[in-house]
């Protein structure tokens, strides 16, 4: 039974699952917008709106922070605190939009864009 258990597992073990939910958050702040599944932008959106929160605020215990989460990629860790940080100063959460797109023709997987506001 799933009683109040988080998270999704995609069918993957941790270590491939923390792999993918960091990569897709990385090419998210990145690119801005991003084609996934409709599963995976939902895992993704929690994630990624906690680093901006932090990434509003630039001190170095916070960048730490997000380059624990994120891994040591300069440019995703740059962008996040000189571009989407002081974008979203003002805001106080809902950072990112999911809009489904239907299904995928291959194998019928629930289709959705994940983007900032």
């Amino acid at each position: 039974m799933r009683h109040q258990a988080k998270g999704r597992k995609f069918n993957r073990v941790k270590k491939v699952r923390t792999a993918l939910v960091r990569s897709l958050a990385s090419n998210l702040i990145l690119k801005e917008k991003i084609t996934t599944t409709e599963p995976k932008a939902k895992e993704i959106r929690p994630y990624v709106e906690k680093l901006v929160t932090k990434a509003k605020k630039d001190t170095l215990a916070n960048r730490r922070l997000v380059i624990e989460k994120l891994g040591q990629n300069k440019r995703v860790t740059a962008k996040l605190f000189t571009e989407l940080g002081p974008r979203f100063v003002a805001r106080r959460g809902g950072y990112t939009r999911i809009t489904k797109l239907g299904r995928r023709l291959s194998d019928g997987s629930p289709m959705a864009v994940i983007e900032f506001v």
